[in-house]
Order: C-alpha cells, then structure tokens, then sequence
C-alpha cells in the first residue's frame, strides 16, 4: 500500500464535505449504476467505419444480464475497433467494472488484442470521433485476461491514446506501462476501480488491490488515428472526459458498470491531496 499522502507540486484538492464512516466501501458509498442490467439506454456506440450508433454486427448488446461484446457475426474484424460510450462526462469519481473474457477472438483480430479490452476514461465525446478513428484520445486502463500457457500478464496497465501522464515522479511518453496485479483466468469474474481526480491524480484497482497510479493527465502523443485536429490540443490538461468501454475482438461481458462522483466532496483551493480511500475506512459522499 502507497503513503496515503501524495505530494504533488501543483494546488490539488482534499476531500471535504464527507462523512468518515468505519466501515467498508460498498456499505458507506452510494453509487450510481449505469448499467441497467437490461437495455443499452444511456450510452452511445462508435465503431470505427461506421456512423455514431452503427451497432455495426450487432457488437454491443445484453445478454443474460450482462454487457455483451460480441463478435458471432463478424467474418473479418478489420480493425474495427469499438467503443460504448456513457453519455455524460464526470471529473472527479469512482468508476468500477466487473468483468470477464469469453469465447474466441474474432477473426483476424490482432494477436495483441487476444484477451484485451479496456475502460477509457477522460475521453473525448463519442459524436466528435472521426468515422475511421481508431481509438477515442482518452486514459486507456487496459483490461486483460490471462494467457492459456500461464506466462505472465497483468491487469489494469495504462496506455495513452493521444495523451500522456506523469509516472512515478516524470513525464513518461511510453504508450503503455504494465500494473502490479497479475491478470486473472479466461471466465473469472474480475472487479476493476478506478479512482480519477481531474487532472491530478489517477489509481487503479483490481479485486481490492492497487495495481498502478500515475498524475498529471494531459492530451499528446500518438497511437491514435483518424482525429479531428482540433480535438487534439497537446499539452491541454485533462481534468473531465467520458467513459467508455472498448470492443478490441475478443469477447467480453460487463455484468456491472457503477460509479461514485466525487464532485461534491472536493475542495480546489486544498494546498495539498490526501486520499479520500482508505481500505474500511470509507468516506460517503452526501450529496
């Protein structure tokens, strides 16, 4: 477990206006679903080759209570790469997943796509995607499942879709950086956190354990494809965004998609961040 304080050199925020219960998180912490369990209302689809909700093959949709993506009808997945988006942006919250990986990859689906999907968060709004753009300039936490021969992989990594952060201290340009939680069997369900800040801080979570943080979110660097120019001004903080979640060919299912905002219960003039998460010492937001 890291220091509970982190000093940033920047004016970041401490939580107030929160009640500190001793108890655990999910009994204290009141968080909005935003997944029905039903229907996909609420959030929109952008596919890469096809207009803003094109559910092109019928990628998204629910099944048995779950989010399903689903590659049953495609012949050839031709990089065309999905991405459900969640029509409101949030700046400070909580988002959280549980999550499992399926089936086959879809054909022809690229060999690093094997087991991979992942949660986008301060991303740009699904209407402003380009038709052939890749992936939406957004925080990547990567989603993984592991691999059949047991070598290693683990879960909850960055990467950085048109943005960069700072890690362990420095601006890192690397697209992506690997967590210290080791990805969980094809089939088990797998519960991920994440823990935004607006552009200060930024923590991942898998099955109650920290895998990665990082700071200092901003739009910049590459590996993304399509864009407008104009939504890509680098160096531009990032401090609120969308979320969305990732079709990359290999079949996933959502069978939770919740989160806490934290907006009300932080204050920007704080000359330094304290964590709001402890582990069963939970603080409830009161809005």
């Amino acid at each position: 477990m890291k220091k509970s304080f982190i000093l940033l050199g920047t004016l970041f925020f401490l939580v107030t206006a929160c009640v500190t219960q001793k108890n655990t998180a999910t009994d204290t912490e009141e968080w909005q679903q935003l997944f029905d369990g039903k229907t996909l209302n609420g959030w929109n689809i952008k596919i890469r080759g096809h207009e803003l909700n094109d559910n092109y093959n019928n990628t998204f949709r629910v099944i048995d209570g779950n989010i399903a993506v689903n590659y049953d009808e495609y012949d050839d997945f031709k990089m065309q790469y999905g991405h459900l988006f969640y029509k409101d942006k949030f700046s400070y919250y909580k988002i959280a997943t549980e999550y499992r990986f399926v089936g086959k990859q879809a054909p022809k689906g690229e060999g690093w796509a094997f087991r991979n999907s992942g949660i986008m968060i301060h991303g740009q709004p699904a209407e402003s995607m380009g038709l052939n753009q890749d992936f939406p300039i957004s925080i990547e936490v990567q989603l993984l499942g592991g691999f059949d021969d047991g070598k290693p992989r683990t879960d909850c990594n960055l990467c950085t879709p048109g943005t960069n952060v700072w890690y362990e201290g420095k601006f890192d340009e690397r697209h992506c950086i690997n967590s210290t939680v080791q990805a969980a069997p094809a089939g088990e369900w797998v519960r991920a956190e994440v823990e935004v800040f607006g552009d200060s801080l930024i923590r991942h979570w898998v099955n109650g354990k920290i895998a990665m943080e990082y700071t200092k979110p901003s739009i910049g660097g590459g590996v993304v494809s399509g864009f407008n120019p104009k939504d890509k001004p680098d160096g531009q903080m990032l401090s609120e965004g969308t979320i969305s979640l990732q079709s990359e060919s290999h079949p996933i299912e959502f069978r939770k998609v919740e989160l806490l905002n934290l907006k009300g219960c932080m204050n920007p003039a704080a000359k330094n961040f304290k964590s709001y998460y402890v582990k069963n010492d939970a603080a409830a937001c009161k809005f």
